[in-house]
């Protein structure tokens, strides 16, 4: 098995330098808070939480040597608001929240910190489902959230530690 520190030693000779990371990975079910299992838990965190952190921390000394390391978590909403059939996802994005900004914390100043957290994000394909509940009237495109890490991965290296709700304004109701 290939370890989170292969993987990036392998992504930097192939790149030949890494001054930014975007942490993607996320795993999203439903069910009810009392019938969660241990498993159902230690997997959302393991995911969610655990691998951002691993997959950052063997990227830390690259990032530092860039001398303008960014890393940009993806959460959620739901690590916002609590969800009745996702605790298990939603305490899993919160920590994520957390480790970001503790990470921009400890990193700063060589390596900005920051997590774009998207709401109800639609595929082309599929119909609209809390749009009447957004301010903006709509669910979230791919586009939304794409331009969001764009930002994080363009903006000043002052800004870190940011948790940014795409979610068309859902997170204010």
């Amino acid at each position: 098995m290939l370890s989170f520190f292969s993987a990036v030693a392998q992504a930097v000779e192939f790149l030949g330098d890494l001054d930014l990371l975007i942490n993607n990975a996320g795993m999203f079910e439903s069910a009810p808070l009392e019938a969660l299992s241990p498993e159902q838990w230690d997997d959302a965190y393991a995911v969610n939480a655990r691998g951002p952190f691993l997959v950052a921390q063997a990227a830390l000394q690259h990032l530092r040597a860039s001398g303008h390391g960014r890393i940009i978590n993806i959460g959620s909403l739901g690590g916002m608001k609590p969800w009745i059939t996702h605790g298990h996802y939603c305490a899993s994005k919160a920590a994520l929240h957390m480790l970001s900004q503790t990470m921009a914390k400890a990193w700063a100043p060589e390596v900005s910190v920051n997590c774009v957290a998207p709401g109800m994000i639609r595929l082309p394909d599929e119909p609209e489902r809390l749009a009447g509940k957004t301010p903006m009237g709509r669910d979230g495109s791919p586009e939304d959230v794409v331009a969001a890490v764009m930002f994080f991965a363009a903006a000043p290296e002052f800004i870190t530690g940011q948790v940014m709700a795409v979610d068309g304004g859902l997170s204010l109701i």
